[in-house]
């Protein structure tokens, strides 16, 4: 009989490491409390419009990127994307030319000589560290190790050119800067906040040199990150049917509310049937986590080892997403209007927040909208804490909020009750319903270099048998990140030497 695997949340981390295991011979069950898989790349539809919830780009998918890898090994067709570029136009406060992150290095290194006079130096060392970096994780380390066989792994990745990384080990973006004689040039500064903030959770004070290396330098070719043709459930669908096509299944509905313990060992979860109300206990023998670490924690309840727990509630708080989905009329969208965009404005108003908004607009016949339509999703980072409290009060900000966050954005779209189709938005409270995330915090914890790399929270825990995936891990949050750590957990089970083809 074939080794029994329990996967909680059918997020991207989820779904990849379930169909990995299915592939390689494992009976494979995953339970999901939402009513769609994906997590916070999942979808909704409304009058024509398909939005994503969260994510909206991918990174990955070249060849011999981390996606491209999964699905060569499942044996499925990546989804139909497009290269984005630019990645991204930042446009700062007071300036009508946004910084273009363009896909082609040297296109990139032109703008950035343009917009950042006397910053070459500090871009190349990020250059040279991601190049070492870069070469490093595709060789597969084990992060953090473990035991035995994650440190093999972690040493057989090494190469001298690897070392050029050491000394850069404790730094951070901040510090880095301040060397360069950088320290006061706040327009970069700017933007590597706004930039970083989307990555690491953090500003360039606080993230990791390493880690921003690496977000910094996805954008451009020969990576680069991609638009979905459809909508960013096309990744999910993926991995649900190689999932059932190697024996395993889909539970959805179906909430995990505690992760049962042997001595000392996971045994199985404790499952609850949203639509009838049943209740039982699933065995298993390996357990996969796709939850935040607080989550995981909170399901294992007293099980949790003190040291685990403690840790976990020492960790700064994280951070919360207010999203506005629109649905307009294509005259509303700029002509060449980029799929992505930054806008920082100045502090203006009573909530010092929504001070910058991240915006994924929707391009011609990608699937998203009726014709003659668009999407536009824009987000901003918001404290979770402020969204508790009544409902009066919280629909009160919710309804300050989006007409904040759409006056804002009518400064770059055309947007009037004649070209504004739809309006919705998410909160905090929204993200904690629909994917039971703890308090609604999204992108994981903070890159601190106390968190990130050989700091972080490890795929396998202090619990045998229990493995954690997702943005709380190495190497972060993003479809690509969370897909690695479920590319590391299938590594991990099936070196324990118990897996075998059903």
């Amino acid at each position: 009989m074939a080794p029994r695997v329990v996967v909680v949340g059918a997020g991207i981390g989820g779904l990849t490491a379930a169909a990995l295991l299915a592939r390689r011979g494992y009976a494979v069950r995953v339970f999901e409390q939402a009513i769609a898989p994906g997590g916070c790349a999942s979808t909704f539809r409304r009058r024509g419009f398909t939005f994503d919830v969260g994510a909206t780009q991918v990174a990955g998918l070249e060849p011999g990127g981390i996606h491209h890898r999964i699905f060569s090994e499942l044996g499925i067709e990546p989804p139909a994307a497009t290269p984005c570029d630019p990645a991204c136009a930042v446009y700062l406060p007071g300036e009508a030319e946004p910084i273009r992150v363009w896909r082609d290095p040297q296109r990139w290194q032109q703008e950035r000589q343009r917009q950042f006079p006397g910053s070459e130096p500090f871009w190349q060392l990020l250059k040279d560290l991601f190049q070492a970096s870069w070469a490093f994780q595709s060789r597969d380390p084990v992060l953090p190790p473990r035991n035995g066989w994650d440190v093999w792994q972690l040493v057989q990745a090494v190469r001298p050119g690897t070392l050029t990384t050491l000394p850069h080990t404790f730094s951070t973006v901040g510090q880095v800067l301040r060397w360069y004689g950088l320290g006061q040039d706040h327009r970069l500064r700017r933007f590597l906040d706004l930039q970083l903030k989307l990555y690491s959770q953090v500003d360039a004070e606080e993230t990791a040199l390493l880690y921003a290396a690496t977000a910094l330098a996805v954008p451009q070719s020969p990576q680069g990150l991609f638009h979905l043709q459809g909508s960013m459930q096309a990744l999910s669908d993926r991995l649900v049917e190689a999932l059932e096509r190697d024996g395993g299944t889909l539970h959805l509905r179906h909430s995990v509310d505690g992760i049962l313990t042997e001595q000392g060992c996971a045994v199985g979860v404790r499952v609850c049937n949203s639509k009838t109300g049943e209740t039982w206990t699933e065995p298993a023998d390996h357990v996969v986590a796709n939850v935040t670490v607080q989550n995981l924690v909170k399901l294992l309840g007293e099980a949790a080892p003190r040291g685990y727990r403690q840790r976990v509630d020492k960790l700064p708080d994280g951070s919360g997403a207010f999203v506005v989905y629109l649905g307009v009329k294509q005259d509303a969208i700029p002509a060449d209007c980029p799929p992505h965009l930054q806008f920082l404005y100045d502090f203006d108003g009573p909530i010092a927040e929504n001070n910058s908004l991240f915006v994924s607009v929707s391009h011609p016949d990608d699937g998203r909208a009726p014709d003659g339509c668009a999407t536009v999703i824009a987000s901003s980072f918001t404290d979770p804490r402020i969204w508790q409290g009544d409902d009066d009060r919280y629909a009160a900000l919710k309804q300050h909020y989006t007409e904040m966050a759409i006056a804002r954005l009518g400064q770059f779209f055309h947007l009037t009750p004649e070209t504004i189709v739809h309006t919705e938005a998410a909160t905090p409270r929204t993200f904690a319903y629909y994917t039971a995330r703890d308090r609604g915090i999204v992108g994981g914890i903070g890159q601190r270099v106390s968190t990130f790399g050989p700091f972080g929270f490890a795929n396998r825990t202090p619990i045998p048998r229990l493995w954690l995936v997702g943005d709380s891990t190495h190497p972060g949050e993003g479809t690509a990140g969370v897909s690695y750590s479920a590319w590391t957990v299938a590594r991990q089970i099936e070196a324990a030497g118990e897996g075998r083809k059903k």
